[in-house]
């Protein structure tokens, strides 16, 4: 019995160690098709352009003309944000504006301009955020020759992660985010199962590479998740700075 379980192993050990280009070798017998499928058959949709036009499956959150996608973060009343020539301007004091709709799972692509009269230094300048479901910031700020800490520029997950690059155009030019959001889920008792994570090209380059997010955004102390509902709002913020916006859309991935 010994010498039959000694035999058993080297045949089988000989068998693991069949090189992976023999291996290659006997898949060239299967025809083609072994490696084809036709279905499920992908949705036909028409694609944007690279001008921030909306492809035709997206929810257009803005779209140059009015705020009806939006209210007032807290009472829910009227967006009470700047509305001019196509572009959405924050109107400082008045509060965050937050969508009515709530999203989980999203592909959202935003265009966004500092203030074209500079004033303030790090923080204090052109400073916005976009908040994925109410609590994730991706910092919105002119970092273009304007310093602060590097997990607080603009690209960055908020106190979280700096983005790998600092892309930002200057104020006279408009910066594009795409982004690609994971939420967060949680079980039925509340215990956090799965963290959230983000992928944020900023005008084109990637800065934020499936980073997984830690927790709701905190300015001061280590975040830590809560349990919240599977979808929320999207929010931008107001943060005293006219900060505007143009072509705000996004496609839910859920």
């Amino acid at each position: 019995m010994k010498k039959y379980t000694t035999r058993f192993g080297l045949a089988l050990f000989a068998l693991l160690m069949i090189p992976d280009m023999v291996k290659s070798q006997n898949n060239n017998h299967l025809p083609p098709e072994a490696t084809e499928f036709y279905e499920p058959l992908p949705k036909k949709i028409k694609a944007g352009s690279q001008t921030g036009e909306a492809p035709s499956d997206a929810i257009v959150l803005f779209d140059g003309t009015a705020l009806d996608a939006w209210r007032s973060t807290g009472d829910g009343s009227e967006a009470k944000w700047n509305v001019s020539d196509g572009i959405l301007t924050v109107n400082p004091g008045s509060g965050p504006i937050e969508t009515r709709k709530e999203f989980g799972d999203v592909q959202l692509h935003l265009e966004w301009r500092a203030p074209q009269e500079i004033t303030g230094e790090g923080q204090g300048r052109g400073n916005s955020g976009l908040f994925l479901m109410n609590n994730y910031e991706i910092q919105i700020l002119d970092s273009y020759e304007s310093k602060t800490y590097t997990n607080g520029q603009a690209g960055s997950v908020y106190k979280q992660s700096p983005p790998l690059v600092n892309a930002t155009k200057s104020p006279e030019e408009w910066n594009v985010y795409d982004i690609i959001f994971r939420a967060p889920h949680f079980n039925k008792e509340g215990m956090l199962i799965k963290p959230g994570t983000v992928t944020v090209l900023h005008n084109g380059v990637l800065v934020q590479d499936h980073f997984e997010i830690k927790g709701p955004t905190t300015y001061i102390g280590i975040p830590h998740y809560t349990a919240h509902k599977d979808k929320l709002p999207i929010l931008l913020q107001d943060h005293g700075n006219p900060v505007s916006f143009r072509n705000i859309w996004v496609r839910d991935l859920d």
